[in-house]
C-alpha cells in the first residue's frame, strides 16, 4: 500500500507537470496562429493493388529459392510484355474507410473524398466504404448518409463493407449500399432512436435551490435536468422521438426496400449471420476478402482527406495520448501486482 501512496503521488506531479508545460505551449502556439487563415488539407491517394502485390512478393522471397524465385519472376515479366502490347482497360475501384464517433466527425473527411471521387467516377466504377460505426447524433449522421447518397445519385455503384459494427446512425450509412456486406459476426441493426437524460430537481428541492425555467413557445423545453418535468413534456419528448424514428424507417426503407421495416426497426441489433436471414445484409465476407478479389480485375484506390492539424490541435492531442499512456501504464502496474 505504501508503493501504491507513493507511486500515485509521484503519477500526480507528474501528470501536472505535463499538463502545465502543455498549456503554456499551447498559448504560445495560439497567440502565434491568431488572425492565421486556417491552412486547406490535402487528399491522399494510394494505389491498393501495389500494396498487395508487396504482400505477395514478400512472402515469396522468404518462401522460394532463387532458383524458383527467379522463373518466377520471368513469368511475370512475359505476362507483363503481353499485356503491354494488349493493354486491358481495368475497372476502378475508390475505396473510402469511415470510423465514426458519436458526432460522427469522420464525415469532414468524407464529403471531401466524395467530392473528388465524382469528379471522375463513371457507372464503370465502383465506390466500396469500409464502415465502423456505432452511431450517434441523428443529425450528424444524417449529413453522412445524404453524403453517399451523393454516390448513389450520381449512378456509381456503391458497396457498404461492414467488419465489426454498423448499428443505428452506422447502418442509416450502410442501408445507402446497393450492395452491403458484413464478417459473419458483425454487430448490425439498431434501428431506433433513444434519448435519456437525468434530472435532479428532488435534490435541488432537498436543499431548498430553486430552478426556474422560462421559455417564449409551449415547447422550447420539454424535458430539463434541473427543472421539474411535467407529464405534458414527456408525452411531447416522446412524440418528437416517434417521429424522427419514423423517419428513420421510411429512409431504411427507401434504400431497401426488401426489408420487413416493422420487424427490423424495433431497435435490436443482430449479428452478421442473423442480419442476412433478416436481409439487413447482402452477403457474409470480410472487406479484407472482399477488396483482395476486386484487386484481380481491378484498379483499387485508397482516398484519405487528412486535414491538416494546427500547432495547438496537435499539442492538444499530443497531451491527451500521453496523459492516455500515463494512465494505462499505472494501470498495467496495479493489475500486474494484484495477479502476480
Amino acid at each position: 500500500m505504501e508503493f501504491f501512496a507513493e507511486f500515485a503521488i509521484f503519477l500526480a506531479k507528474t501528470v501536472t507537470l505535463v499538463v502545465a508545460i502543455l498549456v503554456v505551449l499551447a498559448s504560445f502556439a495560439a497567440l502565434r496562429s491568431k488572425g492565421r487563415r486556417k491552412t486547406a488539407g490535402q487528399l491522399q491517394v494510394s494505389k491498393l493493388n501495389d500494396f498487395y502485390k508487396g504482400l505477395r512478393e514478400r512472402l515469396e522471397q522468404t518462401l522460394l529459392d532463387k532458383d524458383q524465385l527467379k522463373a518466377l519472376r520471368k513469368v511475370e515479366a512475359k505476362t507483363e510484355k503481353k499485356q503491354k502490347k494488349k493493354p486491358e482497360v481495368k475497372s476502378r475501384v475508390f475505396v473510402l474507410d469511415f470510423d465514426g464517433d458519436i458526432k460522427a466527425s469522420a464525415t469532414e473527411s468524407l464529403r471531401h473524398e466524395i467530392t473528388a471521387l465524382l469528379t471522375l467516377a463513371t457507372p464503370k466504377d465502383e465506390v466500396v466504404l469500409r464502415l465502423e460505426s456505432g452511431g450517434g447524433m441523428v443529425h450528424s449522421y444524417g449529413l453522412a448518409s445524404s453524403q453517399l447518397a451523393r454516390i448513389r445519385d450520381a449512378g456509381v455503384p456503391l458497396t457498404v463493407c461492414i467488419d465489426k459494427v454498423a448499428a443505428s446512425g452506422g447502418y442509416m450509412m450502410a442501408c445507402i449500399g446497393e450492395k452491403i456486406i458484413s464478417a459473419p459476426f458483425a454487430i448490425l441493426g439498431s434501428i431506433g432512436v433513444v434519448a435519456q437524460l437525468p434530472n435532479v430537481n428532488r435534490l435541488l428541492k432537498k436543499h431548498d435551490i430553486d430552478f426556474e425555467v422560462l421559455t417564449a413557445g409551449e415547447y422550447k423545453r420539454t424535458l430539463t435536468v434541473f427543472g421539474e418535468n411535467t407529464e405534458k413534456g414527456r408525452e411531447k419528448f416522446q412524440e418528437d422521438l416517434d417521429i424522427t424514428h419514423q423517419l428513420f424507417k421510411n429512409f431504411v426503407s427507401r434504400y431497401r426496400p426488401q426489408l420487413d421495416i416493422d420487424k427490423v426497426a424495433t431497435g435490436e441489433i443482430w449479428l452478421g449471420i442473423a442480419a442476412m436471414d433478416k436481409q439487413l445484409v447482402d452477403e457474409l465476407k470480410t472487406s479484407d476478402e472482399y477488396l483482395a478479389e476486386r484487386a484481380k480485375k481491378s484498379e483499387l484506390y485508397h482516398l484519405h482527406y487528412a486535414e491538416r492539424k494546427s500547432l495547438q490541435e496537435r499539442i492538444g492531442m499530443a497531451a491527451s495520448g500521453s496523459v492516455d499512456r500515463v494512465l494505462l501504464s499505472w494501470w498495467s502496474r496495479l493489475t500486474q501486482q494484484r495477479f502476480w
